[in-house]
C-alpha cells in the first residue's frame, strides 16, 4: 500500500531546509503560484495559511512531484524523506494496527529478510539496523497513535473495511505520523477528528522531531503546535515567526506602516506634479520641472493590496419563546427497540443557553444532539419540548443530502415554496452569497460555500434551539471568526458539538460530558479536559473522565452566569444598531431612487411642481439620513463599550 511517505529529490549540496525559490504554477492559464519565494527552516513547525483558493493544496502538491511547477525551483537535503498522509483511505482486510506497520516498509523487508537469512554476518547487521529503527518497538508505537486518534485496542485489530471513510481517514493519517518522514505534510487533519483527536494531535505535533508544514483553519492548532506562519496571498508566500495570532498581529502592524507609507508618498507625489504642471512651461524653471519628472519616474509605486472580502454570517433573530425550551426526566434514546445508546437524561435547556457536548466520537454525541433536534425520538422516560420551540439543525452528513443540480435560491424555494424571492434573497445574502453564487448550481460551490449553505438552511425557521453538529468543516479562518460573533449575538439557545476548541471556548457556557452512555455536566474547562486527556502515560478512559470530573468550580460557575447576563443585557443595544442599519439602507435606497428622478435634466422645465416635491423628499430623507447615522454611531459605541 502507497502512502505517499518515501518521496526524497537528489540535489547537489541541498541546503538544511525547505527551499522554495521563485516558484510559479498555472493551470487552466490562471497563474495559481506567482514568484512564490520561501525558506523553511528544518526540524521546526510551520503552518500554512492563505484563503481558500490561494493555492496552498497546489503547493503541496508540487512540492509531493503531484504537480510540475512552470518556473523556479524546491530543493530540500537529499536524505530527506516526504510524506503526507494518503489521498485514499485504505478499505482492506488488513487490521488497522498492520496497515499503520506497513507503513515503514523498511522494518517490513528487514524482518522478511531475517526469516529467510542464513549468513550470520549479514544476520548480524539485518538485526543491527532493525535496533536502530526501533523496529521491535514499533507494533507499541503504531498501536499508541491509533489510540489517540480514537481507536480502542479492539478496533485496531478488526479490519479497514469494517470502518466508515471518516475513520479509514484516521487510519491514514495514522500511518504517515508512524512513518515520521523528514518533511511532513499535513493538508487539514483535523477535518475527521473529534476535539479529543485534535487535542492529541496538538500535543503529538509539538513532539515531532522533523519538519511539519500544515494547512489548517484550525486557529487553536495553529497557535499551540506552531512555530512560524507561511502566509500564500496573491500567489505570494511570506514567513513569519510565532504561532497565528502574532502572525496577524505582525501583519497588521505591517499593513499599517504600508499603508502610511503609501500615504505619504502620494502626498510627495501630489507635490511634485504640481509644481511640473505649473513651471514646466516657464523657461525660467524648466530645468527644476524636468528634474522632479525624472524623481517622479524614480518614485517606486507602493501598492497596498486591500484585504480580502470576508462574507458575513447573520444568524436570524430567535422566535420568541418562554422558558424552558426542552425538558428532559431519565429520558433514554437509541436507534433500535430495546438497545439505548443514552439513558438517564434530566436536563434543561432554556433560552440563551450555550451548552457544548464533549466525548470521543461514537459515545453519543450525535445522537443527543438527534434527540433535541427531533430527529429520534425518546425510548423512555419524559421528553418535553416546549409550545413554541423551533429547532434548527445542522449536521455535515446533510451536505450530501442537497440536489447538486440546483442553485442555493432553487434548494430554499423547494423546502419553503411559501417564501418569497425576496426572503429567499435576504436569508441567503446573510450567509455570504452574492448574487452570483446565488444562481450557481450546488454541485458547482466549494466545500466552505456549501457548509454556508447548511447554515443557511439550518436557520431559516428562525430557529430558538440551534443544534450545531461539526459546523466548522471546510469553513476557513475568517468564516470561523464570522460563525463565532453570529453565535454570540444570536439571541436563541445554541448546543454546540465541534472540535473547534476556540468557538467551543467563546461560546459555550455549559459542558456536558458523553461518556458510556450517559450525560453528565462537566464543571471543569476546556483545559481541564485537554489535561485529563493528555494525564500520565496512559490517558484516561471516558468513564474516567465522568468519574475524575473537577468539583463545581464557584468562579467558573459565576463567569458562565456573568456572561448569560452579559449577552442579555447587549440584546435591546444590538438590536438598536440593526435598527439603525436597516433605516440608514433604507434611506439611501430611497435617496438613491430619487436622486434617478432628479437627474433628469427635463423635469423641472416639465413638471416644475413634481420636481419641487421630488427636492423636498429628497432633502428630508438627507435629514433622516444623517438622524439615522447618528444614532447608529452612538449604538454602536453603547454596544461596543458594553461588549469590552
Amino acid at each position: 500500500m502507497h502512502w505517499d511517505c518515501a518521496q526524497s529529490k537528489d540535489r547537489y549540496k541541498a541546503p538544511q531546509m525547505l527551499a522554495i525559490d521563485n516558484i510559479t504554477v498555472r493551470i487552466a492559464g490562471r497563474e495559481i503560484l506567482k514568484g512564490a519565494t520561501a525558506n523553511l527552516p528544518a526540524g521546526r513547525r510551520i503552518g500554512l495559511v492563505g484563503r481558500n483558493g490561494a493555492g496552498k493544496s497546489t503547493l503541496f502538491n508540487v512540492i509531493l512531484g503531484r504537480l510540475h511547477q512552470d518556473d523556479g525551483d524546491i530543493s530540500w537535503p537529499s536524505a530527506w524523506r516526504v510524506g503526507a498522509v494518503a489521498q485514499e483511505a485504505p478499505g482492506t482486510d488488513t487490521s488497522l494496527l498492520d496497515t499503520v506497520l506497513e507503513a515503514d516498509p523498511e522494518r517490513l523487508a528487514l524482518l522478511a529478510e531475517a526469516e529467510h537469512e542464513s549468513d550470520g554476518h549479514r544476520l548480524g547487521d539485518i538485526y543491527h539496523r532493525l535496533e536502530a529503527i526501533d523496529a521491535y518497538t514499533a507494533p507499541a508505537r503504531a498501536a499508541e497513535i491509533l489510540a489517540g486518534l480514537g481507536f480502542s485496542a479492539e478496533d485496531q485489530l478488526r479490519p479497514c473495511r469494517e470502518f466508515s471513510g471518516g475513520w479509514r481517514m484516521r487510519v491514514a493519517l495514522a500511518a504517515i505520523l508512524f512513518s515520521a518522514p523528514d518533511l511532513l505534510l499535513l493538508d487539514e487533519p483535523t477535518n475527521y477528528l473529534d476535539l479529543e483527536g485534535v487535542l492529541w494531535l496538538e500535543n503529538f505535533i509539538q513532539k515531532y522531531r522533523g519538519t511539519i508544514l500544515i494547512v489548517s483553519h484550525d486557529r487553536d492548532l495553529l497557535n499551540t503546535a506552531c512555530e512560524f506562519i507561511l502566509h500564500l496571498e496573491r500567489g505570494k508566500l511570506k514567513l513569519y515567526t510565532g504561532g497565528y495570532d502574532t502572525f496577524m498581529e505582525t501583519r497588521a502592524a505591517g499593513r499599517a506602516q504600508d499603508m502610511a507609507f503609501a500615504k505619504k508618498q502620494e502626498a510627495a507625489r501630489a507635490h511634485m506634479q504640481k509644481f511640473v504642471d505649473r513651471f514646466k512651461a516657464s523657461a525660467a524653471k524648466a530645468a527644476q520641472a524636468q528634474s522632479r519628472m525624472k524623481m517622479l519616474a524614480k518614485m517606486a509605486q507602493v501598492e497596498v493590496p486591500p484585504d480580502e472580502h470576508v462574507a458575513p454570517i447573520r444568524i436570524p433573530k430567535a422566535t420568541a419563546a418562554s422558558p424552558p425550551l426542552v425538558t428532559m426526566d431519565r429520558a433514554s434514546v437509541g436507534y433500535e427497540p430495546g438497545k439505548p445508546i443514552l439513558t438517564g437524561l434530566s436536563f434543561r435547556f432554556d433560552p440563551e443557553d450555550r451548552v457544548a457536548l464533549l466525548g470521543k466520537n461514537g459515545n453519543g454525541k450525535s445522537t443527543m444532539a438527534k434527540l433535541l433536534a427531533g430527529k429520534l425520538q425518546a425510548m423512555g422516560g419524559d421528553f418535553t419540548p416546549a409550545r413554541k420551540l423551533v429547532v434548527g439543525y445542522f449536521a455535515q452528513h446533510q451536505a450530501e443530502e442537497l440536489d447538486t443540480t440546483i442553485t442555493p435560491i432553487q434548494t430554499l424555494q423547494h423546502l419553503r415554496p411559501k417564501l418569497t424571492l425576496e426572503q429567499v434573497r435576504t436569508q441567503l445574502g446573510g450567509f455570504g452569497f452574492a448574487q452570483d453564487k446565488q444562481q450557481t448550481q450546488v454541485g458547482k460551490l466549494s466545500g466552505g460555500e456549501r457548509a454556508r449553505l447548511m447554515l443557511a438552511l439550518a436557520t431559516l425557521d428562525k430557529p430558538n434551539l440551534l443544534i450545531l453538529d461539526e459546523p466548522t468543516n471546510h469553513l476557513d479562518i475568517d468564516a470561523r471568526n464570522e460563525l463565532l460573533t453570529a453565535l454570540n449575538d444570536f439571541d436563541g439557545a445554541v448546543i454546540l458539538v465541534s472540535h473547534d476548541r476556540r468557538l467551543i471556548e467563546a461560546t459555550a457556557d455549559r459542558l456536558l460530558l458523553v461518556a458510556d452512555g450517559h450525560v453528565t455536566p462537566f464543571d471543569g474547562d476546556l483545559d481541564d479536559y485537554r489535561k485529563f486527556l493528555l494525564s500520565g502515560d496512559n490517558a484516561p478512559t471516558q468513564r474516567d473522565l465522568a468519574r475524575r470530573a473537577p468539583e463545581p468550580k464557584a468562579k467558573k460557575e459565576e463567569a458562565r452566569r456573568s456572561n448569560a447576563e452579559k449577552r442579555h443585557n447587549l440584546k435591546p443595544l444590538k438590536d438598536k444598531v440593526n435598527a439603525a442599519e436597516h433605516q440608514i439602507a433604507a434611506l439611501n435606497t430611497e435617496i438613491a431612487k430619487l436622486d434617478k428622478s432628479l437627474a433628469d435634466p427635463l423635469l423641472f422645465t416639465r413638471d416644475p411642481a413634481k420636481a419641487a416635491s421630488v427636492s423636498k423628499k429628497r432633502a428630508d430623507a438627507a435629514r433622516k439620513l444623517a438622524v439615522a447615522e447618528k444614532s447608529w454611531l452612538a449604538a454602536s459605541e453603547a454596544y461596543e463599550n458594553a461588549n469590552s
